[in-house]
């Protein structure tokens, strides 16, 4: 179940990155890199942020 709503909120925060950009800021392309970024540095040392917070929420692995 966790993994469900991790993958819901990443795709949703790179759509508002994109919408963003595209129309108030160009510097809101910097919250997507923020998101790819944090993506890979979890895929190497397994912690992320979100995942913490979804588990603190009462979210189940």
């Amino acid at each position: 179940m966790l993994n469900k709503y991790f993958r819901v909120i990443v795709g949703f925060m790179v759509l508002l990155s994109i919408a963003l950009t595209y129309y108030v800021d160009q510097k809101w392309m910097w919250f997507g890199v923020f998101i790819g970024v944090n993506l890979i540095q979890s895929a190497f040392t397994k912690w992320c942020l979100l995942e913490t917070i979804l588990v603190k929420l009462g979210i189940k692995k």
